[in-house]
């Protein structure tokens, strides 16, 4: 008889590791029955046709976002004092007092955190969370939901959701098997692990560490090195357009040389278009002197800021603007959810440019899988005052730790030197791609192809043990 697996998506960011990759039809080869048990306000079924069980209630107790906030201080408080970093400091979010109503809230989180400062302290407000969660409408009515499905496994595809909290404690009080796997490579410093389920599924041997450093409730057992789907596309060359066909589509210049600028959000880089301002200086001085370069701007999906469009505007005839392909499908910032499509536009965007820059993104080793360097900004812009965050304190962050060495990218640290590091990446004399590769092996592991099958390999060797 089939196993069947509930794949849990509390909110879209799950979508494109476990929807849009060959995730699903790895699992149903393997002879999995898999249900989309679904949180979000995107239809599996309507868009993909995948079979899915909608959650239509999504109630939290009311609690809940402030207990959460002191969970999250009070672990990171607990970091900063037992590594003596103050690297943790700087992961958090300032109080508001703007109002009765926010300044009610901050008095009350404060006060939660000085009640569970210790770690046995966290043990007990998670505990409190649990409680909390089990007493909504939401518990009940997912646990009614696995009462009529009966799932052999639950496999959460984000452990920082607080969506995910109540429809989870639902499956481990009916004995169902949870896992959670771990979203993003620099999630557990920053205590952003939300959830407290059977196993847990990573991308590294790096990231398995640090779930037991910071989790020490979490036994090594519980831990399943497994890679991430996120980085497959890049090894699908079904999605590879030739040079002219990709250029043709996207109206860019055959003639051109183009390098790929990616946005950051907002509370990463504030500044972030005047280092587009700042590319886009080098590239016109180079042209001048007979180079032929282009800019490609792909936007970081969930900024729906202006700030870049002057920028763009003083620029129209060296930067073409890429946005990603991600749909709308509500009105908040978590409902622009990724496509299918999107894929092979990244793929091309990374296929065809000389290379990517931008400050401290991921994007890295999108790029190094397609073996072109990067440059990151660590340079402060003289826009930079008193309540703008300064993008210096990105690279102090513990998950840019994981780097071998300063040479895993290129760092520009003077806007005047940016035009000599275009120009040697351009000319061959300057990369970053091989050391990056092993700061890649690190962050992913080493097998980026083989994720999907990883995960539902562990899966089955956990249904089999049960």
């Amino acid at each position: 008889m089939k196993k069947k697996v509930f794949v849990f998506f509390p909110d879209g960011v799950g979508l494109r590791n476990f929807a849009f990759t060959d995730f699903k039809s790895i699992g149903e080869q393997m002879g999995f029955d898999i249900t989309y048990w679904n949180n979000t306000i995107f239809s599996l079924k309507e868009n993909l046709g995948f079979n899915e069980v909608k959650i239509e209630d999504h109630s939290v107790h009311p609690l809940l976002s402030i207990y959460s906030r002191a969970r999250k201080r009070v672990e990171l408080n607990i970091s900063r004092d037992k590594f003596n970093d103050e690297v943790y400091s700087s992961y958090k979010f300032p109080f508001n007092y703007k109002g009765i109503k926010n300044s009610l809230k901050s008095l009350y989180t404060q006060w939660l955190i000085g009640l569970y400062s210790s770690e046995k302290g966290v043990v007990k407000l998670r505990a409190k969370i649990n409680k909390l969660e089990r007493s909504t409408s939401k518990y009940k009515y997912c646990k009614a939901q696995l009462e009529a499905h009966k799932p052999d496994l639950v496999f959460c595809t984000t452990q920082r959701a607080t969506q995910s909290i109540s429809a989870l404690l639902a499956a481990q009080d009916l004995g169902i098997p949870t896992v959670a796997f771990v979203y993003s490579w620099d999630n557990m410093p920053k205590a952003m692990q939300v959830v407290e389920t059977d196993y847990y599924f990573v991308w590294s041997d790096l990231m398995k560490q640090q779930v037991l450093q910071y989790y020490p409730f979490v036994e090594e057992n519980q831990v399943f090195v497994t890679g991430t789907p996120q980085f497959e596309p890049h090894y699908d060359s079904s999605l590879k357009e030739s040079r002219e066909a990709f250029f043709k589509e996207y109206n860019l210049d055959v003639n051109k040389k183009y390098i790929c600028y990616s946005g950051d959000d907002e509370t990463t880089s504030p500044l972030d278009q005047y280092y587009l301002e700042d590319l886009a200086k080098a590239v016109k001085s180079l042209n001048r002197q007979g180079e032929n370069l282009g800019i490609i701007y792909r936007k970081c999906p969930v900024d729906f800021t202006s700030r870049y469009d002057a920028v763009i505007e003083a620029n129209k005839d060296i930067i073409e603007v890429l946005d990603p392909i991600w749909k709308q499908v509500g009105s908040h910032w978590n409902h622009v959810l990724p496509t299918p499509e999107d894929f092979k536009m990244l793929y091309n965007v990374c296929e065809h440019s000389e290379f990517v820059t931008n400050v401290c993104s991921s994007t890295i080793f999108d790029f190094v899988a397609h073996n072109k360097p990067c440059i990151y900004y660590n340079y402060e812009q003289p826009q930079l005052k008193k309540g703008i965050r300064d993008i210096g304190q990105n690279y102090k962050y513990v998950h840019f730790r994981s780097m071998p060495s300063q040479e895993a990218a290129v760092f520009c640290t003077d806007k005047n030197d940016l035009q000599g590091l275009v120009k040697q990446i351009l000319d061959g004399k300057l990369s970053n791609v091989e050391t990056c590769k092993k700061w890649y092996e690190i962050v992913a592991g080493k097998t980026p192809t083989q994720a999907s099958q990883n995960i539902w390999n562990t899966i089955d060797s956990i249904l089999k043990n049960k």
